[in-house]
Protein backbone atom coordinates (compact mmCIF):
# COMPACT_ATOMS: atom_id res chain seq x y z
CA UNK A 1 0.00 0.00 0.00
CA UNK A 2 1.70 3.52 -0.68
CA UNK A 3 1.97 5.78 2.19
CA UNK A 4 -0.95 7.98 3.61
CA UNK A 5 -0.70 11.20 2.49
CA UNK A 6 -1.36 13.22 5.81
CA UNK A 7 -2.01 16.99 5.34
CA UNK A 8 -4.45 19.00 7.07
CA UNK A 9 -7.79 18.56 6.70
CA UNK A 10 -10.46 20.70 5.52
CA UNK A 11 -12.75 22.10 8.30
CA UNK A 12 -16.67 21.39 7.69
CA UNK A 13 -15.98 17.78 5.71
CA UNK A 14 -17.47 14.79 7.44
CA UNK A 15 -15.24 11.89 7.38
CA UNK A 16 -15.73 8.38 6.97
CA UNK A 17 -15.24 6.07 10.18
CA UNK A 18 -12.05 4.63 10.22
CA UNK A 19 -13.53 1.32 10.56
CA UNK A 20 -14.70 1.59 6.68
CA UNK A 21 -11.78 3.82 5.83
CA UNK A 22 -9.43 0.85 6.17
CA UNK A 23 -11.74 -1.55 4.70
CA UNK A 24 -11.98 0.39 1.66
CA UNK A 25 -8.37 0.31 1.24
CA UNK A 26 -8.17 -3.19 2.04
CA UNK A 27 -10.10 -3.86 -0.64
CA UNK A 28 -8.10 -1.87 -3.13
CA UNK A 29 -11.03 0.66 -3.32
CA UNK A 30 -8.63 3.52 -2.21
CA UNK A 31 -5.66 3.69 -3.47
CA UNK A 32 -4.16 6.91 -0.89
CA UNK A 33 -3.33 9.65 -3.61
CA UNK A 34 -4.21 12.28 -5.46
CA UNK A 35 -7.15 12.49 -8.52
CA UNK A 36 -4.20 13.88 -10.55
CA UNK A 37 -1.79 11.09 -9.83
CA UNK A 38 -4.25 8.61 -11.95
CA UNK A 39 -4.13 10.98 -15.19
CA UNK A 40 -0.65 11.59 -14.79
CA UNK A 41 0.05 8.11 -15.82
CA UNK A 42 -2.48 8.18 -18.77
CA UNK A 43 -1.22 11.42 -19.91
CA UNK A 44 2.52 9.44 -20.53
CA UNK A 45 0.77 6.55 -21.51
CA UNK A 46 -1.27 7.63 -24.12
CA UNK A 47 0.81 10.78 -25.31
CA UNK A 48 -0.12 11.20 -28.41
CA UNK A 49 -3.80 10.28 -28.83
CA UNK A 50 -6.45 12.69 -28.64
CA UNK A 51 -8.04 13.62 -25.33
CA UNK A 52 -10.25 16.41 -26.06
CA UNK A 53 -11.99 17.71 -28.77
CA UNK A 54 -14.43 21.13 -28.84
CA UNK A 55 -15.35 22.98 -32.34
CA UNK A 56 -12.27 22.77 -34.86
CA UNK A 57 -9.79 22.84 -31.54
CA UNK A 58 -7.86 19.39 -30.02
CA UNK A 59 -6.08 18.77 -27.33
CA UNK A 60 -3.65 15.17 -27.11
CA UNK A 61 -2.81 13.72 -23.74
CA UNK A 62 0.46 15.51 -23.62
CA UNK A 63 -1.14 18.55 -24.62
CA UNK A 64 -3.52 18.53 -22.15
CA UNK A 65 -1.09 17.31 -19.22
CA UNK A 66 1.12 19.63 -19.92
CA UNK A 67 -1.34 22.96 -19.73
CA UNK A 68 -2.50 21.09 -16.62
CA UNK A 69 1.03 22.14 -15.50
CA UNK A 70 1.45 25.55 -16.87
CA UNK A 71 -2.19 26.18 -15.19
CA UNK A 72 -1.13 25.36 -12.30
CA UNK A 73 2.21 26.91 -11.60
CA UNK A 74 0.97 30.52 -12.88
CA UNK A 75 -2.13 29.63 -10.43
CA UNK A 76 0.81 29.16 -7.98
CA UNK A 77 2.76 32.27 -9.15
CA UNK A 78 -0.80 34.13 -8.45
CA UNK A 79 -1.34 32.84 -4.49
CA UNK A 80 -3.59 30.17 -5.09
CA UNK A 81 -2.69 27.02 -2.63
CA UNK A 82 -3.95 23.59 -1.43
CA UNK A 83 -7.64 23.37 -0.14
CA UNK A 84 -8.43 27.18 -1.95
CA UNK A 85 -12.44 27.03 -3.49
CA UNK A 86 -13.04 28.49 -6.52
CA UNK A 87 -16.75 28.25 -8.11
CA UNK A 88 -16.15 26.75 -11.47
CA UNK A 89 -18.81 28.05 -14.23
CA UNK A 90 -17.74 27.13 -17.12
CA UNK A 91 -19.25 26.09 -20.87
CA UNK A 92 -18.19 23.04 -22.48
CA UNK A 93 -15.44 24.78 -23.81
CA UNK A 94 -11.81 23.11 -24.43
CA UNK A 95 -10.29 25.00 -21.52
CA UNK A 96 -12.15 23.74 -19.48
CA UNK A 97 -10.12 19.88 -19.47
CA UNK A 98 -6.73 21.68 -19.02
CA UNK A 99 -8.11 24.17 -15.92
CA UNK A 100 -9.91 21.62 -14.21
CA UNK A 101 -6.69 19.32 -14.20
CA UNK A 102 -4.99 22.44 -13.01
CA UNK A 103 -6.87 22.65 -10.16
CA UNK A 104 -6.05 19.24 -9.69
CA UNK A 105 -2.11 19.63 -10.05
CA UNK A 106 -2.23 21.89 -7.10
CA UNK A 107 -4.84 20.88 -4.83
CA UNK A 108 -7.38 23.61 -4.94
CA UNK A 109 -11.14 22.56 -5.18
CA UNK A 110 -13.44 23.40 -7.50
CA UNK A 111 -16.96 24.00 -6.89
CA UNK A 112 -18.96 22.90 -9.96
CA UNK A 113 -21.60 25.35 -10.60
CA UNK A 114 -23.68 24.99 -13.32
CA UNK A 115 -24.04 27.73 -16.54
CA UNK A 116 -27.31 28.36 -15.49
CA UNK A 117 -26.95 29.91 -12.13
CA UNK A 118 -26.82 33.00 -11.50
CA UNK A 119 -26.58 36.03 -8.73
CA UNK A 120 -28.09 33.89 -6.31
CA UNK A 121 -26.55 30.85 -6.45
CA UNK A 122 -23.63 31.99 -7.15
CA UNK A 123 -23.26 34.42 -3.87
CA UNK A 124 -24.23 31.25 -1.78
CA UNK A 125 -21.68 29.10 -2.90
CA UNK A 126 -19.23 31.84 -2.48
CA UNK A 127 -20.26 31.99 0.58
CA UNK A 128 -20.49 28.77 2.47
CA UNK A 129 -17.12 27.82 0.65
CA UNK A 130 -15.53 30.83 1.36
CA UNK A 131 -14.43 30.61 -2.34
CA UNK A 132 -11.15 32.47 -2.92
CA UNK A 133 -12.12 32.68 -6.95
CA UNK A 134 -14.52 32.43 -9.75
CA UNK A 135 -14.31 30.73 -12.97
CA UNK A 136 -16.82 31.90 -15.49
CA UNK A 137 -17.11 33.38 -19.40
CA UNK A 138 -17.05 37.01 -19.91
CA UNK A 139 -20.11 36.99 -20.66
CA UNK A 140 -23.83 34.66 -21.20
CA UNK A 141 -26.54 35.61 -24.05
CA UNK A 142 -28.65 37.40 -20.99
CA UNK A 143 -26.38 37.93 -18.34
CA UNK A 144 -22.72 39.71 -17.57
CA UNK A 145 -21.24 37.61 -15.64
CA UNK A 146 -18.35 40.07 -14.99
CA UNK A 147 -20.87 42.32 -13.45
CA UNK A 148 -22.32 39.63 -11.56
CA UNK A 149 -19.15 38.80 -10.47
CA UNK A 150 -18.21 42.29 -9.38
CA UNK A 151 -21.22 42.19 -7.25
CA UNK A 152 -20.70 39.01 -5.24
CA UNK A 153 -16.93 40.05 -4.91
CA UNK A 154 -18.39 43.59 -3.49
CA UNK A 155 -19.85 41.33 -0.81
CA UNK A 156 -17.36 38.91 -0.15
CA UNK A 157 -14.57 38.83 2.44
CA UNK A 158 -12.81 35.59 0.85
CA UNK A 159 -12.92 36.52 -2.85
CA UNK A 160 -9.59 37.65 -4.34
CA UNK A 161 -9.27 36.22 -8.02
CA UNK A 162 -11.90 36.07 -11.06
CA UNK A 163 -10.70 34.12 -14.25
CA UNK A 164 -12.95 34.41 -17.40
CA UNK A 165 -12.89 32.73 -20.38
CA UNK A 166 -13.56 34.60 -23.46
CA UNK A 167 -12.52 37.79 -25.89
CA UNK A 168 -11.21 40.38 -23.95
CA UNK A 169 -11.00 40.16 -19.80
CA UNK A 170 -11.79 43.74 -18.27
CA UNK A 171 -10.13 45.34 -15.25
CA UNK A 172 -10.09 42.73 -12.87
CA UNK A 173 -9.82 40.11 -14.19
CA UNK A 174 -7.74 37.29 -14.90
CA UNK A 175 -7.82 35.20 -18.31
CA UNK A 176 -8.06 31.67 -18.52
CA UNK A 177 -6.45 31.27 -22.13
CA UNK A 178 -3.96 33.54 -20.23
CA UNK A 179 -2.83 30.86 -18.09
CA UNK A 180 -2.73 28.35 -20.58
CA UNK A 181 -0.16 30.20 -22.61
CA UNK A 182 2.15 32.40 -20.29
CA UNK A 183 5.22 30.94 -19.16
CA UNK A 184 5.40 30.65 -15.36
CA UNK A 185 7.78 33.13 -13.57
CA UNK A 186 8.35 31.32 -10.32
CA UNK A 187 6.84 27.83 -9.93
CA UNK A 188 7.75 25.09 -11.82
CA UNK A 189 6.47 21.15 -11.75
CA UNK A 190 8.85 20.48 -9.10
CA UNK A 191 7.09 22.79 -7.29
CA UNK A 192 3.62 20.66 -8.10
CA UNK A 193 5.22 17.07 -7.01
CA UNK A 194 5.87 18.67 -3.75
CA UNK A 195 2.20 19.72 -3.12
CA UNK A 196 0.73 16.84 -4.27
CA UNK A 197 3.49 14.78 -1.74
CA UNK A 198 1.37 16.46 0.94
CA UNK A 199 -1.99 16.17 -0.16
CA UNK A 200 -4.10 14.54 2.09
CA UNK A 201 -6.81 11.71 -0.08
CA UNK A 202 -9.32 11.91 2.14
CA UNK A 203 -10.12 15.82 1.35
CA UNK A 204 -12.09 17.12 -1.73
CA UNK A 205 -10.90 17.13 -4.87
CA UNK A 206 -14.08 18.26 -6.21
CA UNK A 207 -17.24 19.77 -4.29
CA UNK A 208 -20.23 18.70 -6.73
CA UNK A 209 -23.98 20.01 -5.79
CA UNK A 210 -27.11 18.62 -4.43
CA UNK A 211 -30.30 18.77 -5.78
CA UNK A 212 -31.88 19.32 -2.10
CA UNK A 213 -35.45 20.19 -0.85
CA UNK A 214 -33.98 23.37 1.19
CA UNK A 215 -33.20 25.81 -1.11
CA UNK A 216 -29.84 26.73 -2.64
CA UNK A 217 -28.01 23.42 -3.55
CA UNK A 218 -25.54 21.82 -0.92
CA UNK A 219 -21.99 21.30 -1.42
CA UNK A 220 -20.87 17.82 -2.14
CA UNK A 221 -17.70 17.00 -1.02
CA UNK A 222 -15.96 14.02 -3.31
CA UNK A 223 -11.95 13.17 -2.05
CA UNK A 224 -9.68 12.32 -4.08
CA UNK A 225 -10.09 8.42 -2.84
CA UNK A 226 -13.25 8.12 -3.46
CA UNK A 227 -13.76 10.22 -7.30
CA UNK A 228 -11.29 8.22 -8.36
CA UNK A 229 -12.48 5.31 -7.72
CA UNK A 230 -15.77 6.44 -8.68
CA UNK A 231 -14.80 6.84 -12.70
CA UNK A 232 -12.64 4.06 -12.56
CA UNK A 233 -15.98 1.79 -11.36
CA UNK A 234 -18.47 3.43 -13.74
CA UNK A 235 -15.78 2.56 -16.74
CA UNK A 236 -16.06 -1.34 -16.23
CA UNK A 237 -19.97 -1.56 -16.98
CA UNK A 238 -20.25 1.11 -20.14
CA UNK A 239 -18.45 -1.21 -22.98
CA UNK A 240 -15.45 1.49 -23.29
CA UNK A 241 -11.81 0.40 -24.91
CA UNK A 242 -8.97 2.31 -25.88
CA UNK A 243 -10.05 4.83 -28.64
CA UNK A 244 -13.72 5.04 -28.35
CA UNK A 245 -15.19 8.58 -28.25
CA UNK A 246 -17.54 10.31 -25.70
CA UNK A 247 -19.64 12.84 -26.76
CA UNK A 248 -20.69 15.45 -23.82
CA UNK A 249 -23.36 17.81 -25.04
CA UNK A 250 -24.87 17.93 -20.83
CA UNK A 251 -22.91 20.85 -18.79
CA UNK A 252 -19.44 19.29 -18.19
CA UNK A 253 -19.68 20.29 -14.46
CA UNK A 254 -22.60 17.86 -13.61
CA UNK A 255 -20.80 14.77 -12.41
CA UNK A 256 -22.50 12.30 -15.43
CA UNK A 257 -20.56 13.66 -17.56
CA UNK A 258 -17.53 14.75 -15.79
CA UNK A 259 -17.20 11.26 -13.89
CA UNK A 260 -19.86 8.66 -13.99
CA UNK A 261 -17.67 8.14 -16.47
CA UNK A 262 -17.16 11.01 -18.13
CA UNK A 263 -14.33 13.26 -19.46
CA UNK A 264 -12.47 11.52 -16.42
CA UNK A 265 -13.11 7.82 -17.25
CA UNK A 266 -12.56 8.29 -20.66
CA UNK A 267 -9.23 9.53 -20.14
CA UNK A 268 -8.92 6.78 -18.01
CA UNK A 269 -8.76 4.34 -20.94
CA UNK A 270 -7.20 6.40 -23.65
CA UNK A 271 -10.50 7.38 -24.98
CA UNK A 272 -11.89 10.97 -26.66
CA UNK A 273 -14.14 13.54 -25.31
CA UNK A 274 -15.50 15.40 -27.91
CA UNK A 275 -17.22 18.94 -26.02
CA UNK A 276 -20.33 20.50 -27.31
CA UNK A 277 -22.00 23.33 -26.31
CA UNK A 278 -25.31 22.61 -28.49
CA UNK A 279 -27.44 20.14 -28.18
CA UNK A 280 -29.74 20.70 -31.49
CA UNK A 281 -30.26 17.27 -32.95
CA UNK A 282 -28.48 18.19 -36.18
CA UNK A 283 -25.12 19.22 -34.30
CA UNK A 284 -25.18 16.41 -32.71
CA UNK A 285 -25.92 14.14 -35.46
CA UNK A 286 -22.97 16.65 -37.40
CA UNK A 287 -20.54 15.46 -34.32
CA UNK A 288 -21.40 11.83 -34.22
CA UNK A 289 -20.99 11.49 -37.95
CA UNK A 290 -17.47 13.23 -37.93
CA UNK A 291 -15.95 12.48 -34.66
CA UNK A 292 -17.16 8.16 -35.13
CA UNK A 293 -18.57 9.04 -31.11
CA UNK A 294 -19.42 5.83 -29.58
CA UNK A 295 -21.07 7.03 -26.58
CA UNK A 296 -23.10 9.71 -25.34
CA UNK A 297 -24.13 11.25 -21.84
CA UNK A 298 -27.59 12.59 -22.18
CA UNK A 299 -31.07 12.91 -20.30
CA UNK A 300 -34.34 11.71 -21.77
CA UNK A 301 -35.46 15.16 -22.87
CA UNK A 302 -32.63 15.83 -24.91
CA UNK A 303 -33.23 12.12 -26.61
CA UNK A 304 -36.41 13.05 -26.94
CA UNK A 305 -35.79 16.03 -29.32
CA UNK A 306 -33.17 14.01 -31.19
CA UNK A 307 -35.17 11.30 -32.21
CA UNK A 308 -38.23 12.87 -33.28
CA UNK A 309 -36.17 15.38 -35.68
CA UNK A 310 -36.72 15.10 -38.74
CA UNK A 311 -33.16 14.25 -39.75
CA UNK A 312 -33.09 11.52 -37.30
CA UNK A 313 -34.23 9.13 -39.77
CA UNK A 314 -33.57 10.45 -43.94
CA UNK A 315 -30.20 8.27 -43.50
CA UNK A 316 -28.31 12.06 -43.99
CA UNK A 317 -26.04 11.15 -41.59
CA UNK A 318 -24.10 8.17 -40.61
CA UNK A 319 -24.73 7.38 -36.90
CA UNK A 320 -23.64 3.82 -36.96
CA UNK A 321 -20.77 4.45 -34.69
CA UNK A 322 -23.30 4.97 -31.33
CA UNK A 323 -22.46 2.12 -29.43
CA UNK A 324 -24.21 3.19 -26.25
CA UNK A 325 -26.23 6.13 -25.08
CA UNK A 326 -26.07 6.52 -21.40
CA UNK A 327 -29.39 8.69 -19.58
CA UNK A 328 -29.46 9.58 -16.56
CA UNK A 329 -31.91 12.18 -14.56
CA UNK A 330 -34.94 11.07 -15.01
CA UNK A 331 -36.82 7.80 -16.10
CA UNK A 332 -36.57 6.82 -19.80
CA UNK A 333 -39.87 5.40 -20.81
CA UNK A 334 -39.40 2.14 -23.13
CA UNK A 335 -40.85 3.48 -26.05
CA UNK A 336 -38.18 6.02 -26.09
CA UNK A 337 -35.50 3.77 -25.45
CA UNK A 338 -37.01 1.90 -28.35
CA UNK A 339 -36.93 4.39 -30.57
CA UNK A 340 -33.71 5.38 -30.17
CA UNK A 341 -32.27 2.29 -31.07
CA UNK A 342 -33.97 2.40 -34.34
CA UNK A 343 -32.14 5.80 -34.78
CA UNK A 344 -28.72 4.85 -34.07
CA UNK A 345 -28.77 1.25 -35.25
CA UNK A 346 -26.08 0.04 -33.36
CA UNK A 347 -26.74 1.78 -29.77
CA UNK A 348 -28.07 0.09 -26.88
CA UNK A 349 -29.96 2.72 -24.60
CA UNK A 350 -28.00 2.28 -21.02
CA UNK A 351 -29.89 3.40 -17.82
CA UNK A 352 -28.55 4.72 -14.95
CA UNK A 353 -30.15 5.93 -11.66
CA UNK A 354 -27.17 8.02 -9.45
CA UNK A 355 -26.41 11.09 -7.23
CA UNK A 356 -23.39 13.61 -7.20
CA UNK A 357 -23.99 12.68 -3.40
CA UNK A 358 -21.95 9.22 -4.57
CA UNK A 359 -24.01 5.92 -5.42
CA UNK A 360 -24.94 4.90 -8.78
CA UNK A 361 -26.47 2.25 -10.55
CA UNK A 362 -26.11 1.24 -13.79
CA UNK A 363 -28.41 -1.36 -16.17
CA UNK A 364 -25.97 -4.35 -17.44
CA UNK A 365 -26.04 -3.98 -20.62
CA UNK A 366 -26.00 -7.62 -21.01
CA UNK A 367 -28.98 -7.41 -18.92
CA UNK A 368 -32.00 -9.33 -20.85
CA UNK A 369 -34.04 -6.59 -22.74
CA UNK A 370 -36.77 -6.67 -20.45
CA UNK A 371 -35.09 -5.85 -17.33
CA UNK A 372 -33.27 -2.86 -19.40
CA UNK A 373 -36.35 -1.81 -20.63
CA UNK A 374 -38.19 -1.95 -16.86
CA UNK A 375 -35.27 -1.20 -14.60
CA UNK A 376 -32.98 1.58 -14.15
CA UNK A 377 -30.05 -0.98 -13.09
CA UNK A 378 -28.54 -1.95 -9.75
CA UNK A 379 -25.21 -0.78 -7.83
CA UNK A 380 -21.73 -1.03 -9.65
CA UNK A 381 -19.76 -1.90 -6.12
CA UNK A 382 -19.86 -5.08 -4.06
CA UNK A 383 -19.54 -2.81 -0.95
CA UNK A 384 -22.16 -0.77 -2.28
CA UNK A 385 -24.62 -0.77 0.45
CA UNK A 386 -28.51 -0.58 -0.35
CA UNK A 387 -31.64 -0.59 1.91
CA UNK A 388 -34.76 0.20 0.76
CA UNK A 389 -37.16 0.98 4.25
CA UNK A 390 -40.49 2.31 4.81
CA UNK A 391 -41.47 5.99 6.74
CA UNK A 392 -40.23 3.82 10.13
CA UNK A 393 -36.97 3.08 9.23
CA UNK A 394 -37.77 -0.41 8.59
CA UNK A 395 -36.33 -2.58 5.68
CA UNK A 396 -39.59 -3.75 3.38
CA UNK A 397 -39.60 -6.83 1.70
CA UNK A 398 -38.41 -7.19 -2.00
CA UNK A 399 -40.21 -6.07 -4.83
CA UNK A 400 -42.21 -3.48 -2.16
CA UNK A 401 -41.81 0.30 -2.39
CA UNK A 402 -39.81 2.08 0.00
CA UNK A 403 -37.28 5.00 -0.09
CA UNK A 404 -33.30 4.15 -0.67
CA UNK A 405 -30.98 4.66 1.50
CA UNK A 406 -27.28 4.09 0.35
CA UNK A 407 -23.74 4.01 2.23
CA UNK A 408 -20.26 2.65 0.48
CA UNK A 409 -17.19 3.76 -0.31
CA UNK A 410 -17.94 6.56 -2.74
CA UNK A 411 -20.75 7.98 -0.98
CA UNK A 412 -20.85 10.74 1.19
CA UNK A 413 -20.94 10.87 4.80
CA UNK A 414 -21.95 14.75 4.59
CA UNK A 415 -22.48 17.86 3.09
CA UNK A 416 -20.26 20.49 3.47
CA UNK A 417 -20.53 22.45 6.55
CA UNK A 418 -24.20 21.33 7.13
CA UNK A 419 -24.49 19.83 10.16
CA UNK A 420 -27.96 20.57 11.02
CA UNK A 421 -29.09 19.19 7.39
CA UNK A 422 -26.71 16.27 7.77
CA UNK A 423 -28.41 15.22 10.58
CA UNK A 424 -31.79 14.72 8.74
CA UNK A 425 -29.92 13.52 5.61
CA UNK A 426 -28.36 10.84 7.44
CA UNK A 427 -29.03 7.53 9.54
CA UNK A 428 -26.74 7.18 12.79
CA UNK A 429 -24.96 4.68 11.38
CA UNK A 430 -24.44 6.66 8.17
CA UNK A 431 -26.81 5.30 5.90
CA UNK A 432 -27.58 8.51 3.49
CA UNK A 433 -31.28 9.00 3.34
CA UNK A 434 -31.86 9.71 -0.79
CA UNK A 435 -35.32 10.60 -0.81
CA UNK A 436 -35.96 8.72 -3.79
CA UNK A 437 -38.73 5.92 -3.69
CA UNK A 438 -37.36 2.66 -5.52
CA UNK A 439 -38.45 -0.97 -5.29
CA UNK A 440 -36.43 -3.69 -6.49
CA UNK A 441 -37.07 -6.02 -9.50
CA UNK A 442 -37.16 -9.74 -9.65
CA UNK A 443 -33.88 -9.40 -11.41
CA UNK A 444 -32.26 -7.99 -8.93
CA UNK A 445 -32.05 -4.70 -10.73
CA UNK A 446 -34.12 -1.47 -9.22
CA UNK A 447 -37.38 0.61 -9.93
CA UNK A 448 -37.85 4.14 -9.39
CA UNK A 449 -41.15 4.81 -7.99
CA UNK A 450 -41.42 8.64 -7.59
CA UNK A 451 -39.34 10.47 -4.46
CA UNK A 452 -40.45 11.85 -0.76
CA UNK A 453 -38.17 14.63 -0.99
CA UNK A 454 -40.20 18.12 -2.29
CA UNK A 455 -38.34 18.16 -5.93
CA UNK A 456 -39.60 18.84 -9.26
CA UNK A 457 -37.09 17.19 -11.62
CA UNK A 458 -37.56 19.04 -14.93
CA UNK A 459 -35.36 17.27 -17.33
CA UNK A 460 -33.25 16.03 -14.81
CA UNK A 461 -32.51 18.71 -13.06
CA UNK A 462 -33.81 19.19 -9.55
CA UNK A 463 -35.57 22.18 -8.52
CA UNK A 464 -36.27 22.88 -4.53
CA UNK A 465 -39.88 23.61 -4.46
CA UNK A 466 -39.22 25.23 -1.17
CA UNK A 467 -36.92 27.72 -2.68
CA UNK A 468 -39.12 29.27 -5.22
CA UNK A 469 -42.10 28.94 -2.61
CA UNK A 470 -39.94 31.26 -0.15
CA UNK A 471 -39.51 33.89 -3.31
CA UNK A 472 -42.88 33.80 -4.13
CA UNK A 473 -44.30 34.23 -0.42
CA UNK A 474 -42.31 37.93 -0.42
CA UNK A 475 -44.93 38.79 -3.21
CA UNK A 476 -47.41 41.17 -1.46
CA UNK A 477 -50.38 39.44 -3.47
CA UNK A 478 -48.97 35.96 -2.05
CA UNK A 479 -51.34 34.60 1.27
CA UNK A 480 -49.81 30.99 0.68
CA UNK A 481 -47.99 28.85 -2.09
CA UNK A 482 -47.18 25.11 -2.64
CA UNK A 483 -45.46 24.52 -6.10
CA UNK A 484 -46.01 21.16 -7.75
CA UNK A 485 -44.72 18.97 -10.53
CA UNK A 486 -47.03 18.58 -13.01
CA UNK A 487 -46.36 15.90 -16.13
CA UNK A 488 -44.57 16.91 -19.08
CA UNK A 489 -43.84 14.52 -21.98
CA UNK A 490 -41.00 15.89 -22.89
CA UNK A 491 -39.02 17.11 -19.54
CA UNK A 492 -41.18 14.40 -17.04
CA UNK A 493 -42.01 17.15 -15.09
CA UNK A 494 -42.21 21.31 -14.72
CA UNK A 495 -43.38 23.30 -12.09
CA UNK A 496 -46.69 24.47 -11.20
CA UNK A 497 -46.92 27.52 -8.69
CA UNK A 498 -50.04 26.59 -6.63
CA UNK A 499 -51.09 30.41 -4.77
CA UNK A 500 -53.61 31.55 -2.52
CA UNK A 501 -54.34 35.29 -2.13
CA UNK A 502 -54.51 38.24 0.01
CA UNK A 503 -58.18 39.36 0.11
CA UNK A 504 -58.43 42.26 -2.55
CA UNK A 505 -54.97 41.64 -4.16
CA UNK A 506 -54.41 39.79 -8.28
CA UNK A 507 -51.60 37.97 -9.59
CA UNK A 508 -51.53 37.09 -12.67
CA UNK A 509 -48.52 34.48 -14.67
CA UNK A 510 -46.64 37.31 -16.59
CA UNK A 511 -46.36 39.29 -13.12
CA UNK A 512 -45.41 36.61 -11.17
CA UNK A 513 -42.31 35.74 -13.69
CA UNK A 514 -40.24 38.97 -13.42
CA UNK A 515 -40.96 39.26 -9.69
CA UNK A 516 -38.83 36.19 -9.73
CA UNK A 517 -36.52 37.22 -12.43
CA UNK A 518 -35.94 40.03 -9.98
CA UNK A 519 -34.01 37.27 -7.29
CA UNK A 520 -31.76 36.75 -10.17
CA UNK A 521 -31.92 32.20 -9.67
CA UNK A 522 -31.68 30.84 -12.76
CA UNK A 523 -34.09 30.60 -15.36
CA UNK A 524 -34.52 26.59 -15.02
CA UNK A 525 -36.02 27.08 -11.86
CA UNK A 526 -39.18 29.85 -13.07
CA UNK A 527 -42.76 27.92 -13.08
CA UNK A 528 -44.06 27.42 -15.72
CA UNK A 529 -47.78 28.15 -14.82
CA UNK A 530 -49.78 29.68 -12.10
CA UNK A 531 -53.22 28.03 -10.45
CA UNK A 532 -54.74 30.41 -7.97
CA UNK A 533 -57.18 28.69 -5.62
CA UNK A 534 -59.22 29.75 -2.80
CA UNK A 535 -58.01 27.07 -0.05
CA UNK A 536 -55.32 23.97 -0.23
CA UNK A 537 -56.25 20.72 0.46
CA UNK A 538 -54.68 19.39 3.72
CA UNK A 539 -53.24 16.63 5.21
CA UNK A 540 -54.56 15.07 8.25
CA UNK A 541 -51.51 17.03 10.74
CA UNK A 542 -52.69 20.21 8.90
CA UNK A 543 -49.99 20.44 6.35
CA UNK A 544 -50.64 21.62 2.52
CA UNK A 545 -51.41 18.22 0.62
CA UNK A 546 -48.97 18.49 -2.68
CA UNK A 547 -49.99 14.67 -3.87
CA UNK A 548 -53.69 16.16 -3.49
CA UNK A 549 -53.13 19.03 -5.23
CA UNK A 550 -51.16 17.85 -8.48
CA UNK A 551 -54.40 15.30 -9.80
CA UNK A 552 -56.22 19.12 -9.15
CA UNK A 553 -53.77 20.99 -11.35
CA UNK A 554 -53.58 18.27 -13.96
CA UNK A 555 -57.38 18.32 -14.01
CA UNK A 556 -57.36 21.68 -14.41
CA UNK A 557 -54.70 21.55 -17.55
CA UNK A 558 -56.47 18.72 -19.01
CA UNK A 559 -59.70 21.91 -18.77
CA UNK A 560 -57.98 23.73 -20.73
CA UNK A 561 -58.03 26.60 -17.74
CA UNK A 562 -54.10 27.00 -17.61
CA UNK A 563 -52.64 30.35 -16.62
CA UNK A 564 -49.22 29.82 -18.33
Amino acid sequence: MPPLHTGPTLDGVVPFPPEYMTRYRQKGYWEDRPLISHFHERFERFADHVAVIEGGRSLTYRELGGLARRVACNLLDLGLRPLDRIVVQLPNALEFAPFYFGLQEIGAIPIMALPAHRYRELSQFVRLSGAVATATPVAGKDVSFTDLVNRVRAESETLRFAFVLGEGAPEGFLSIPDLLTREPRQHTPADLDSIQAELNPCNPAVFQLSGGTTGIPKLIPRTHNDYAFNSKLAVTVCDIHEGDVLLDVLPISHNLPLACPGLQGFLLLGGTTVLSQSGRPRDVFALIQRHRVTHIHLVPALLISWVNDPAAMTGEFDLSSVRVIQSGGQRMQPEIRLRAERVFPNATAQENFGMSEGLIMYVRLHDPADVRLETVGRPICPDDEVRIVDDDGHDVPDGEVGELLARGPYTLRGYFRSPEHNARAFTPDGFYRSGDLLRKHPSGNYMVEGRKKDLINRGGEKISAEEIENLILAHPSVHNVACVPMPDPVLGERMCACVMLKPGTSLTFDELIPFLLAEEIAKHKLPERLELFDEFPLSPIGKVSKKDLVPMVVERIERGAGRG
